[in-house]
């Protein structure tokens, strides 16, 4: 079992992309959105994924991801409703995390989140100077709601 402890954040900022040591383009879309249950397909670089989460709970979600061959996932996106989210992924290593910095594309132009997962659930660490307004459990920036 996998459970997946994440805070989210607004960016403030663009300093991000100075500080970011790898970056990729990733496009997402959710086969199912169910507040019980969120079925994601994801392509990122070369690579395809599909993510099964659990109700959010605080900070915390049942999460469980498996790499799949990229043609499949490029075809199960076809099979998805809503929009397909199109983001670039930049990462930032800050004070011994890793951060997670979604830059959205399209209808989303502007948007743009920060996350950090922890190994438990707290808030005793340095955030990096373009982390702005804390929005986790804020239902709104659920990539799957956007």
């Amino acid at each position: 079992m996998a459970l997946e402890i994440e805070h989210k954040y607004l960016c403030k900022n663009n300093s991000y992309k100075r500080m970011a040591h790898y970056s990729t383009r990733v496009r997402q879309g959710y086969l199912s959105r169910d507040k019980e249950r969120v079925v994601r397909v994801r392509t990122k670089g070369e690579h395809g994924y599909i993510t099964v989460k659990g109700r959010n709970h605080g900070d915390s979600r049942l999460e469980f991801e498996y790499m799949i061959p990229i043609e499949d996932a490029e075809k199960m996106l076809e099979l998805c409703d809503g929009r397909i989210i199109d983001k670039t992924r930049y990462l930032v290593s800050y004070d011994g995390y890793e951060w997670e910095v979604d830059e959205f594309h399209g209808d989303l132009d502007g948007l743009v989140t920060a996350e950090i997962e922890l190994s438990e659930s707290r808030k005793d660490y340095a955030v990096p100077p373009f982390v702005g307004e804390d929005v986790t459990g804020d239902a709104r920036y659920y990539n799957s709601n956007l």
